[in-house]
């Protein structure tokens, strides 16, 4: 499998984590969205979006991180990244839409772009926009892992799920716009378990080829 995927893109690591969860290798291949590589005619006919990541399976390209990450949870099923119980698995889906509904859009570089251009945002206003989203997102996360007094090292039980997926990724972007995260403990914690495995230290945004 190629993946085709941007080393700081929040939804490239998202994918590579599942990926790494999953016991899977892939090519890689570096899609730099600075030099808008994404949006030319040649990534173009990969994914029409012009949007990364997209996993090239062999037999089919398939784009958007939810989609690609729900195929692989089927195609692959162990380790499982989703509960047995139905009640659960709603409960980790609910904390990782959190992330990949509600924060994450409104945060991501074509927006982000969009206010740079048209209201002449500068850098601070820029992570104050950020910031806006992260911490009304991470203070319902928080909230949610506070009342769940089973929970284990992770966002749900003592094996990361499909919520760490999601949440490790929104910490790394959390840094890089200077938002305190010392406001939840409690993801401060989860972060922490996740790091100690492999899949989440080989996936970070530094580790990747393209990095710089």
């Amino acid at each position: 499998m190629k993946l085709y995927n941007f080393f700081r893109s929040g939804t490239s690591h998202r994918l590579r984590i599942a990926l790494n969860l999953k016991g899977l290798a892939t090519d890689y291949v570096a899609v730099d969205l600075r030099t808008e590589t994404h949006l030319k005619a040649a990534f173009k006919a990969i994914n029409p979006q012009g949007f990364v990541p997209a996993l090239d399976t062999g037999d089919q390209v398939l784009i958007q991180s939810p989609a690609i990450i729900e195929w692989l949870e089927e195609k692959y099923p162990t380790p499982a990244l989703l509960p047995k119980d139905a009640d659960a698995r709603a409960h980790v889906r609910a904390l990782a839409a959190i992330v990949g509904c509600d924060v994450h859009p409104i945060n991501n570089r074509r927006i982000l772009a969009y206010l740079r251009k048209h209201f002449g945002a500068n850098e601070d206003a820029i992570n104050a926009w950020c910031a806006t989203w992260i911490t009304e997102g991470f203070h319902a996360y928080e909230a949610l892992l506070a009342a769940d007094a089973t929970r284990g090292a992770f966002s749900y039980g003592d094996t990361p799920t499909l919520a760490d997926v999601y949440l490790i990724p929104q910490v790394e972007s959390a840094r890089r716009f200077k938002v305190d995260l010392t406001q939840w403990p409690l993801i401060a914690a989860v972060e922490v378990a996740c790091m100690q495995l492999d899949a989440f230290k080989q996936a970070a945004p530094m580790q990747q080829p393209d990095a710089a």
